[in-house]
């Protein structure tokens, strides 16, 4: 698993990103990581120069979309061939990583950890709005992706040049689509996705209705106008 790094974007995660890293060292060392830390304004920072954990620091809060931007371009200059998209907040299980790969290997650039491949009766908000962004990719792209919203998702190194270096847009649903369209080949393999262990997420029940629509809106109407190339 040398070839492949995780990519822990974290904002304000004081409550939560100890306990992650500290389980990846212990129970996964084969594993590389790199903490990002988006201009926190809490003790994070501190934890991780404490626990003296490999991370990188940036002055400003950028956003998802710098944060991971600057992730990839760590990971490509320090020559991995594949970035999970690893969330710093407790939800993502490193015991599906490998699996991934295996599933990589088959010939995808993008591996998808989805929380509904295998679940067909759970109708909650948050599966809604994916299986509603999930048919929007469909439409437009003709993919089908059960669980385009999933946070948990590995990328080989064609698609790491392009959020490194060619690339301004962040790891979201409609990107994923746009990558289609430029040839990407996506698979997903089944996880488990656990809760927040502290702090509180942003996706609130309004901001999650607002992502939906913003998500459907920029799949179906504005990708259209974005560059394919």
């Amino acid at each position: 698993m040398n070839q492949v790094i995780l990519i822990i974007p974290a904002f304000n995660e004081e409550k939560n990103i100890q306990t992650v890293v500290e389980n990846l060292m212990r129970n996964y060392p084969d594993l590389d990581y790199v903490v990002v830390n988006d201009g926190s304004t809490d003790g994070t920072e501190q934890i991780l120069r404490e626990g003296g954990y490999n991370h990188i620091t940036l002055p400003v809060n950028l956003g998802l979309a710098g944060c991971f931007q600057t992730g990839m371009k760590y990971a490509c200059e320090r020559g991995y061939s594949y970035a999970v998209q690893f969330d710093g907040d407790g939800q993502h299980r490193a015991e599906y990583v490998s699996e991934m790969k295996e599933k990589m290997d088959e010939g995808y650039s993008i591996v998808i950890g989805s929380r509904f491949v295998d679940q067909r009766k759970d109708f909650s908000l948050r599966m809604v709005g994916s299986r509603m962004i999930g048919l929007a990719i469909w439409l437009t792209t003709g993919a089908r992706v059960t669980d385009p919203t999933s946070g948990m998702r590995m990328f080989d190194r064609e698609m790491m040049e392009k959020f490194a270096y060619r690339m301004n847009y962040g790891p979201e649903p409609d990107t994923i689509s746009l990558l289609i369209h430029q040839g990407a080949k996506v698979a997903e393999v089944p996880v488990v996705i656990d809760e927040r262990k502290g702090g509180e997420s942003y996706l609130k029940p309004g901001v999650a209705v607002k992502y939906m629509l913003r998500m459907l809106t920029s799949i179906l109407v504005i990708q259209n106008f974005r560059g394919r190339g």
